[in-house]
């Protein structure tokens, strides 16, 4: 097993962590606060957007079951990366979409496929692709969220979490 670990902004953090824990591959998930200016914000320090944290998945993966590139290319298929803080309607810098890497592998593909993704839009890519300077995990209410409460709110529509079930061939819940 080679253990590897990404960070993901992709809006609101409980959506995300679900979509990516549908993933045949994905070790585990953990809902947080990436790359902001303060020390173990809360949740709703972060919620005032005066933090500079974007709420971000800890995504721990095996390498030689799941893919970098599949990840990222699923990370895509699952937000506007031309949205400028925000996704759908949740609006706010923490909601910014983002990559955020440790190691030169992740930067060098992330801006690959970043690059690759632009050329279907018009608009400029919102995505930022930054290394990794700090991430603190949210409080237990906001872990698994989707997992406890089925019928909460999400902004990705319910497809993307079959559509990541099977994207690396798992096909159970």
């Amino acid at each position: 097993m080679t253990e590897k670990h990404l960070y993901l902004a992709g809006g609101c953090f409980w959506g995300t962590q679900h979509y990516f824990k549908q993933v045949r591959g994905v070790l585990s998930t953990e809902t947080g606060f990436a790359n902001g200016d303060t020390e173990a914000p809360t949740y709703k320090e972060v919620y005032t957007d005066t933090t500079g944290y974007a709420e971000a998945v800890h995504i721990i993966y095996d390498a030689d079951v799941v893919s970098l590139h599949l990840l990222l290319e699923m990370f895509f298929k699952a937000i506007d990366p031309t949205q400028v803080n925000g996704q759908a309607h949740d609006i706010g810098t923490r909601y910014r979409t983002g990559i955020y890497y440790e190691d030169a592998e992740t930067e060098h593909l992330a801006k690959e496929i970043c690059a690759k993704v632009a050329e279907s839009y018009s608009e400029p890519i919102a995505t930022e692709i930054l290394p990794l300077r700090n991430f603190y995990a949210a409080d237990e209410y906001h872990q698994d969220y989707l997992q406890k409460h089925p019928d909460g709110y999400c902004h990705l529509p319910s497809a993307l979490f079959e559509y990541a079930r099977r994207a690396n061939g798992l096909d159970t819940e």
